[in-house]
């Protein structure tokens, strides 16, 4: 289990009571994303800030969803007994394995 996973099992053992359950974390998790995805459509995309919303410390906004997006992931990988660090190194290599060329050879990305 990673760093980030035993710190978020403390913090829910010490100020959370409990684990949330598995379909409450992940309709969690699925607001988390949709928070990221606003800020991302304001700040890159073609959509503007509504009135009040603070453009200025939209980049301090976007870490703080990220933060909360690893942290409700975490609490699913706990819950379900899954190693982050083991899971994402298997991935990396993967995706290694499978994409040795296939992006350097992508001609639409050398533009």
């Amino acid at each position: 289990m990673i760093k980030m996973q035993e710190q978020v099992h403390q913090w829910i053992q010490q100020y959370g009571v409990r684990y949330f359950d598995e379909k409450t974390n992940m309709l969690l998790l699925v607001e988390e994303v949709g928070e990221l995805a606003r800020l991302i459509a304001r700040k890159y995309g073609e959509q503007s800030f509504k009135f009040g919303e603070d453009s200025n410390k939209v980049n301090e906004h976007i870490e703080d969803e990220m933060a909360d997006i690893l942290f409700v992931l975490s609490c699913l990988a706990n819950q379900m007994n899954i190693d982050l660090d083991r899971i994402f190194e298997a991935n990396i290599l993967k995706k290694t394995k499978r994409d040795l060329d296939r992006h350097i050879t992508n001609e639409k990305l050398k533009q």
